[in-house]
């Protein structure tokens, strides 16, 4: 897939794109004071009882620190191209749990989105990175796979790319 010039432009934009959206969602919530996703998770139509749970007095500074902190690393590691693949999974896994989080079936969040919407494009367009090994292209997965110590320890080569 990373055979000619369009295509490796192709995988680097989807990967550096999808990298600055979680980047970005990232930051600007961890400079945000007031940050908090009882918002988001209170008005959860599917599956209300499980994303409540994460929004509860118990959960709730955990489930704030984790949702800033994985965008920016999620970002990040698209973003540079390291272990795209580890992060991938992590993204798309968030992506699907946003989709179903606003669902009122067959419309997600308004009645402007039947069935479809932009988390399962945004999970749609990670895949296709970790499919074409987008750490490879331009990326440090591409470095790191060269380096002495993964070549002498070949299980790790399935983390890269």
């Amino acid at each position: 897939m990373t055979d000619t010039t369009f295509n490796r432009g192709l995988i680097l934009f989807f990967r550096v794109a999808m990298g600055w959206t979680f980047l970005y969602a990232g930051v600007t919530q961890i400079i945000d004071p007031h940050f908090t996703v009882a918002g988001f998770l209170g008005t959860t139509k599917t599956f209300h009882g499980f994303y409540t749970w994460f929004a509860s007095p118990e959960m709730a500074p955990l489930t704030n620190f984790l949702v800033p902190w994985g965008h920016l690393l999620i970002g990040l590691a698209l973003v540079t191209g390291l272990l795209v693949r580890v992060s991938g999974v992590f993204g798309i896994l968030l992506m699907v749990t946003y989709y179903f989080a606003h669902m009122d079936f067959p419309y997600v969040e308004n009645h402007f989105n039947f069935i479809m919407d932009y988390h399962l494009v945004y999970a749609a367009a990670i895949a296709f990175v970790m499919a074409a090994r987008g750490g490879e292209v331009f990326g440090l997965d591409g470095w790191l796979g060269r380096q002495q110590f993964v070549v002498n320890h070949p299980a790790l080569k399935p983390l890269l790319g």
